[in-house]
């Protein structure tokens, strides 16, 4: 029986209407049981594995990325091993170097500067608060939830159950204006640093002559100095890091507060912000975010007393070194050829970026080993160390307003040993994995070097006393001077411990209370 054709069309539209509402409701139940399983993944995963899981699939892509692109010379391209090494070093800001930084072409030197600046400690920051205020948002929802029944049963739940609501809706908004801010600041920094450093390469010839017999892009360049100084992880397009630019003093006055506001002092300037804001504007979530820091969760929000101490503690150790570097150093091979004005500023420099940037303007291997001594120490203490001669009332422990309760450790903080041992493990480990080159190179493979160079990557520092051909007690004829560090000498598997070291040290702040697990006897 023929079908009219009013009547196929018909039937038609119907079906073709039927299979749009049927892939409507598909699409909106795959995206809510999405939504769901994400919402359960950020709320109840530790934080520290979704933290893991962020870096190592930041640097497996970056590691990716690199692979595909060409280096800068087709003829040289940098092994698998050494490509997946200098990812992890930029994810984690730790600057590590097992290859030339020369070897990069543009684009991928644009790559690492994207891996630095979506590994750096300001930006995951930003990222941790949108996840506390994504679980603060479902913890309002549920809460809301439950007592919506109960509210209209007793008068005075209600009453306590809106005082709740306002005070979670302040607490939310306050998290979102700060996520403002952050992000704000982040931008700005590093768009004035670029303005800078771009405008004085140009300008100064000296500086603009580097570059151009380096065959490096000064756009390039000043994108990727001012991304890695602020996040403090030490990588630059030259071999040399700054020791190429130790005479240039307008630029490395320049980075100097760049590495101060992307590290040690980002707290202070953070405050200082706020405080600043709060004499333009009256609004609620500044008075809020001033008085209830605590209760926020941001690890780099404190209190007006600790910001002072903080700042005051990390001048007095600038300083320190800056007057050990001058004692020790004026007449060291590491400053021969600069005027006194070049070295006074150079040592500030070096100075400064021993709290975890890793560039330098001297060749650390010529220093004194007191100053090698005192660079160690720094290298180890966390960005915010601070001395507080007096115990602060307003105990800053992210557990709301029971201030007095201990922070919570992770389940994985609470196994893991304490730095001490771990050190000792790694140090005996890479001393076992290059035994044969401790006997036939002693003097450049030796304990220090070693011990130096792990806690250079457990800090995230970059800093390295390198490798010479010349303290060779076997010379090599094929030896060769490179511009990168010790551990471009060590086997793979000494590389891959230190691939760790420096993952383990990027997220050394969920183990600081750990090793809880592990009881040291008195005896």
């Amino acid at each position: 029986m023929m079908i009219p054709p009013t009547t196929f069309v018909c039937k038609t539209i119907q079906c073709i209407k039927s299979l749009h509402s049927t892939m409507k409701g598909l699409y909106k139940t795959s995206q809510t049981a999405l939504s769901s399983f994400i919402r359960v993944l950020l709320i109840r995963v530790d934080p520290f594995w979704l933290q893991l899981c962020y870096f190592v699939t930041l640097f497996m892509i970056g590691f990716l990325v690199l692979a595909i692109l060409e280096p800068r010379n087709p003829s040289y391209r940098p092994g698998n091993y050494d490509l997946l090494f200098t990812s992890v070093s930029a994810v984690t800001v730790s600057s590590m170097a097992t290859v030339e930084m020369e070897v990069f072409s543009n684009t991928q030197l644009f790559c690492l500067a994207i891996l630095m600046l979506l590994g750096g400690e300001v930006f995951t920051s930003i990222l941790v608060l949108q996840f506390k205020k994504f679980k603060l948002l479902d913890k309002k929802e549920r809460q809301v939830n439950s007592t919506i029944n109960l509210s209209s049963l007793n008068t005075d739940l209600e009453i306590g159950s809106n005082s709740w609501k306002h005070n979670m809706e302040m607490k939310c908004n306050a998290m979102k204006f700060l996520g403002v801010i952050a992000l704000s600041y982040f931008v700005t920094v590093q768009v004035c640093g670029f303005l800078l450093v771009s405008l004085y390469v140009g300008v100064v010839p000296s500086a603009k002559e580097v570059l151009n017999n380096k065959n490096l892009n000064v756009q390039v360049f000043s994108i990727v100095t001012t991304i890695s100084t602020f996040v403090n992880c030490g990588f630059l397009p030259t071999n040399e890091s700054m020791v190429v630019f130790k005479k240039n003093l307008g630029l490395l006055l320049i980075l100097i507060p760049l590495v101060l506001l992307g590290n040690t002092l980002y707290p202070v300037f953070l405050r200082l912000i706020l405080l600043l804001l709060g004499k333009i504007s009256k609004r609620e979530e500044l008075e809020y975010l001033l008085k209830n820091y605590a209760e926020l969760g941001y690890d780099h929000l404190l209190s007006g007393a600790h910001c002072w101490y903080l700042a005051l503690t990390s001048t007095v150790f600038i300083f320190i070194q800056f007057v050990l570097l001058i004692s020790n150093g004026w007449k060291s091979k590491a400053m021969d050829g600069l005027s006194p004005l070049e070295k006074l500023v150079g040592s500030l420099f070096q100075a400064v970026n021993t709290r975890h940037t890793g560039e330098s303007v001297f060749d650390l291997s010529l220093v004194s080993p007191a100053i090698i001594v005192l660079i160690v120490t720094m290298m180890y203490l966390p960005a915010y160390t601070y001395f507080l001669p007096r115990e602060d009332k307003g105990n800053f422990s992210h557990t709301g307003n029971n201030r007095n309760k201990a922070p919570k450790t992770s389940s994985i903080g609470f196994l893991l040993l304490t730095p001490l041992p771990f050190w000792v493990l790694v140090i005996m480990l890479i001393c076992i994995t290059e035994n044969e080159n401790m006997q036939k190179d002693p003097l450049n493979f030796s304990v220090l070097n070693i011990i130096f160079e792990v806690i250079s990557a457990y800090g995230n520092v970059g800093f390295s006393l390198g490798y010479s051909c010349k303290r060779q007690l076997q010379p090599n004829e094929n030896c060769r001077d490179a511009w990168y560090g010790f551990v471009g000498r060590w086997n793979n598997i000494s590389k891959l411990v230190l691939i760790l070291v420096m993952i383990f040290g990027r997220l050394k702040k969920f183990h600081k209370r750990g090793g809880k697990a592990w009881k040291l006897s008195k005896r």
